[in-house]
């Protein structure tokens, strides 16, 4: 899902994208980026502890992240597990520091979910997350 969300980023011309694993993230590294789209597995209805620990370390920098574009996404073992609870918990620690959420009105209005291995359309459902953010983040700097 990760990959395929860079692939909607790196579409969008004039856009670099940094694909990284949560626990390859710098929380300095945070300050250096325009847009931030996060994903985690649900577990019990949140984040993992990894995503949750970033965010948690990101308080240092609470004030200067403010402006920069978010968006989310998510999966689970079972269709009841958890996964808008997961994204909106993203987003409540996005939102802390004021970043502007990019939502979608047509479909996966939250972000991607996918119930077990992603399939195509949810494949789909993230490259067009990552071009929806990039988009809104290259509007957002100017």
């Amino acid at each position: 899902m990760a990959k395929a969300v860079s692939e909607g980023v790196a579409g969008v011309e004039d856009v670099n994208v940094t694909l990284k694993k949560v626990d390859e993230v710098n929380v300095d590294e945070l300050l250096n980026y325009d847009g931030l789209i996060v994903g985690s597995p649900t577990y019990y209805g949140l984040p993992a502890a990894q995503v949750k620990r970033l965010f948690d370390e990101s308080v240092k920098h609470h004030g200067k992240l403010e402006g920069k574009v978010g968006g989310a996404f998510t999966s689970s073992g079972l269709v009841g597990g958890g996964n808008e609870t997961t994204i909106m918990a993203i987003f409540q620690a996005m939102l802390v520091h004021g970043f502007i959420i990019q939502g979608d009105s047509k479909k996966d209005h939250y972000g991607p979910v996918s119930v077990g291995a992603p399939d195509e359309k949810v494949l789909e459902a993230c490259r067009e997350l990552g071009r929806r953010v990039a988009l809104l983040a290259k509007k957002v700097k100017g």
